[in-house]
């Protein structure tokens, strides 16, 4: 089987993106996006799904942190879709619940080819550190847009949002691990139509 990675570049200007993630890796992760908070998430995600992901971003932080993260997510779901490749043999389906102390998250995945996120949480305060809360709905949206895949994340509980937040993202984490791993048991395309 070859190697699922992939290696996307986005320059506009807003932001300048370098981007290198490969599906089955050991959970390396070297990222840098000017933004504390969110390379902590991306940490999150890349230890608990075991991908490797490497990342370098410049962006207009001058202006706020929107176009970086809606772009790094842009890029993780163009180089998810990529790596994936042809999708015969994979899981397709995944669910996962991920706990951080009182905060407890759900997070359910069908790598159909269509885009969809249905996601309301109800955070406490507008920013985890000078982290605006919204921009996790536009991170996860834009990854959803651009690896066309449906995506329902659950806010079970929370009393704290780094809480809330880290669960989301290392629930996201497995669950797209256990989406795309390839059962071994098939050599198909998991859908009756024969395409996804």
């Amino acid at each position: 089987m070859a190697e699922r990675k992939a290696q996307i570049q986005r320059k506009t200007l807003e932001t300048n993106i370098d981007l290198e993630f490969v599906i089955d890796g050991i959970g390396r992760c070297d990222v840098n996006s000017g933004i504390g908070f969110f390379d902590h998430m991306l940490n999150a995600f890349a230890k608990h799904g075991l991908f490797d992901l490497m990342l370098r971003c410049q962006g207009d932080l001058d202006v706020d942190q929107h176009h970086t993260v809606e772009d790094v997510g842009i890029c993780l779901g163009q180089a998810f879709e990529k790596a994936l490749g042809d999708k015969i043999g994979i899981q397709r389906f995944a669910h996962s619940y991920v706990s951080m102390d009182e905060a407890l998250a759900r997070v359910v995945i069908d790598l159909s080819g269509r885009s969809y996120l249905c996601m309301a949480p109800v955070f406490q305060s507008a920013v985890v550190g000078d982290f605006p809360v919204t921009l996790v709905t536009e991170f996860f949206r834009a990854v959803t847009d651009h690896g066309n895949f449906n995506l329902h994340i659950d806010l079970l509980r929370s009393d704290n949002d780094h809480h809330a937040i880290e669960a989301i993202f290392k629930a996201f984490a497995q669950a797209l691990d256990g989406a795309s791993v390839h059962t071994g048991r098939s050599l198909d395309i998991p859908s009756t139509k024969g395409q996804l």
